[in-house]
């Protein structure tokens, strides 16, 4: 999402930006020294900021309400939609954030070995969950609402990108007492402040478990910023010159989300599977049989929108061999982890921890 920002600014403003998003991504991951509570305030404060601004936008558009709740009701996505709905649900379901929440779920003062007291936080986490999903359910109502009251079916549709989509809405809807273009802007910078600091923290959660980098704090952040800042100001300088070819660009990296959530969900719900693991705690058969159907439903229409992306982006021979062979060994690899999990024998037979 920084990078996201990133796309809407000429090349000065673009590195006191990055600078600035370099400076208060440290400045944020300091308040973990007083408190996860604390830092997870300044989620809800960007949260609220990107909330209360994009409703401000639904409202002063008045979309059709009755429009509205049928599409909610009985979604109706066309062939030409579904990468964007895909696309909306890579959103929510990103990889990082997978390793994020079980992460932060340690943060908690429970003890272990007291199972009401575990049962009672797990009750109370899949409360925040739902919450945390419905009120992402609603933002991505308001924004697309918006564009599709405005746009949908009109010539603009098509040259609309995240560079000069607050530009299109002050043409529509002009100035005012506030301008839309600038409630957009608070709002997009508020995602993107929620996003940066949650992708650095899953970051630095997966060296620090899985790499055991057993380092000072501020040193492993450095580490683990500078992973994402470097490579996102290179990018976004060299991407600077077209309007077009950065939208594209937005678009590979949802790609590589979808290449990468496979990998997060599978082993996930593998643990949560085995009661070796999770002992009492472990999901029922129903839940798993459930769970695993939804992973693979999910992970079918990622690899839905990878080949209908690969099919209208990939020009060449060469480029197209090298994407042929990645996707045979990205799909074989996924199969062997599926193959291992027990997904087969939950969704088609029986639970084999039953």
């Amino acid at each position: 999402m920084l990078l996201c920002f990133c796309l809407i600014l000429s090349f000065q403003r673009l590195i006191m930006f990055l600078f600035f998003f370099l400076f208060n991504s440290f400045f944020f991951l300091f308040l973990e020294n007083y408190g996860v509570r604390k830092l997870e305030g300044v989620f809800a404060v960007f949260i609220g900021t990107m909330g209360f601004a994009f409703a401000w936008m639904f409202f002063d558009t008045k979309p059709n309400e009755e429009e509205l709740l049928m599409g909610l009701l009985i979604p109706r996505v066309g062939s030409k939609t579904l990468r964007q709905a895909v696309e909306i649900v890579g959103c929510v379901i990103t990889p990082h954030n997978v390793f994020l929440h079980s992460a932060l779920v340690q943060s908690r003062d429970i003890d272990i070995r007291n199972k009401g007291q575990v049962q009672e936080a797990l009750n109370y986490y899949s409360i925040e969950s739902s919450i945390a999903l419905l009120i992402t359910l609603i933002i991505n109502l308001f924004v697309i609402a918006v564009f599709a009251r405005v746009f949908y079916g009109t010539e603009q549709a098509k040259d609309i990108g995240l560079v000069n989509a607050g530009q299109y809405l002050e043409e529509k809807y002009g100035g005012g007492f506030f301008p839309i273009l600038y409630i957009w802007g608070i709002g997009l910078l508020a995602a993107g402040q929620s996003s940066t600091i949650t992708g650095t923290y899953a970051g630095q959660f997966i060296t620090e478990g899985f790499l055991k980098l057993n380092i000072k704090k501020w040193l492993r952040a450095l580490i683990t910023r500078s992973c994402a800042i470097v490579p996102t100001m290179i990018v976004a300088i060299v991407f600077n010159t077209s309007e077009g070819s950065l939208d594209t660009l937005n678009e590979w990296l949802n790609v590589l989300q979808a290449i990468q959530i496979p990998f997060a969900l599978i082993p996930l719900l593998t643990l949560v599977s085995k009661e070796e693991v999770m002992g009492t705690f472990r999901i029922g058969p129903l839940l798993e049989r459930v769970a695993w159907t939804v992973v693979v439903l999910v992970i079918m229409l990622y690899g839905y929108m990878l080949l209908d992306f690969f099919l209208s982006e990939v020009k060449g021979l060469l480029f197209g061999f090298l994407v042929f062979l990645g996707a045979a060994a990205w799909i074989s690899f996924i199969a062997f982890l599926l193959r291992h999990s027990g997904a087969i024998s939950s969704i088609f037979l029986k639970s084999p921890n039953s």
